[in-house]
């Protein structure tokens, strides 16, 4: 007697397109279709600008609006306070170019442009040895950079007892054996100097770590071919490093400038802008919030802006940006 029903085999492992748990005739999807459809989608060219959206509405709110409203009541004769602004036209800027003493503050800005100088080639000087193996560089890059992450107005409080008759430097000098009875920020000279000084404290770890980012972004091969041709250091510096830094060092120059014209936070914590050290910035708020001169407080900043985009301009006519290539 012969069975006529049959045992079907068992299904055997699936291959080729029907692996990985595919049912026999199922057609895979064709991605290649699918990216050249989403492609050509309209909504593609629209997406990066759903991304920037926020970014320029933030922009616009609180950088191109104030400018835009400064711009507007540098033509007003307002208090700051009254509802009412009165348009006066160019009177503003006719009174700021007829009196001499509003632009004579500019002088001591120059004790904080030589101390940008300064500031420049410690930075350049301390980012050059160490991207070098050398120990404890870990150590050092903090201790430079970590004044920089110091509140501007600790910073002040600070150095301002480190100055003050009696105080931090006046005791250091006399366990030197030094006798001092100068006031360090009663004196203009001295206390302009002081100040600057501070800066260049504070803001050399910025230059710094610029500078640093720019030398370690050099390929290593060139520094082992140089090593291998037997340059030294210096010539490393100057063929390779001045080189491949030439940007970074042109925007810190202009940094440099423009901060060296906007001096604001240091002198106003620790002198408030007296004995001399009043800067351009001190003088415009105190005509804004003191001598209730919105106006003419406003027609000052334009100036200052107009006076940063001008020197911003020449630097960059005179250094453009080139394209390095080291390789």
């Amino acid at each position: 007697m012969t069975d006529s029903t049959r045992t079907a085999p068992p299904p055997g492992p699936l291959t080729g397109p029907h692996a990985a748990g595919r049912r026999p005739g199922h057609r895979p999807v064709d991605r290649r279709s699918h990216r050249r459809s989403w492609q050509d989608h309209p909504l593609r060219r629209v997406t990066p600008w759903l991304f920037l959206l926020v970014p320029l509405a933030l922009l616009i709110t609180f950088t191109y609006v104030p400018v835009g409203n400064m711009i507007y009541y540098s033509f007003t004769d307002w208090d700051g306070v009254s509802p009412d602004r009165s348009f006066v036209g160019g009177d503003n800027y006719e009174e700021l170019f007829t009196r001499p003493e509003l632009f004579r503050v500019f002088a001591v800005s120059l004790y904080y442009l030589a101390a940008s100088a300064v500031q420049i080639a410690a930075a350049l000087y301390f980012a050059t040895i160490l991207s070098f193996d050398l120990r404890l560089r870990n150590l050092f890059k903090g201790i430079l950079f970590f004044p920089y992450l110091i509140n501007g107005v600790a910073i002040g409080f600070v150095f301002l007892y480190f100055f003050q008759d009696g105080g931090t430097l006046d005791s250091v000098l006399s366990l030197l054996g030094i006798d001092s009875d100068h006031a360090w920020l009663g004196d203009p000279r001295s206390a302009n100097t002081a100040l600057a000084g501070v800066s260049v404290w504070r803001f050399t770890g910025l230059n710094f770590v610029l500078f640093l980012g720019a030398i370690q972004s050099i390929p290593g091969e060139l520094y082992e071919a140089a090593q291998i041709d037997g340059a030294t250091r210096w010539q490393q510096f100057r063929h390779l490093i001045a080189p491949g830094i030439r940007p970074v060092l042109s925007l810190s120059v202009i940094l440099a400038i423009s901060g060296s014209l906007s001096v604001f936070e240091i002198p106003f914590i620790m002198t408030g802008g007296a004995t001399g050290t009043q800067t351009f910035v001190i003088q415009t708020i105190k005509l804004a919030f003191q001598f209730n001169k919105t106006g003419l407080a406003s027609a000052c900043a334009v100036v200052l802006l107009l006076i940063i985009l001008a020197v911003t301009w020449i630097q960059r006519r005179l250094v453009p940006d080139e394209k390095v290539d080291l390789v």
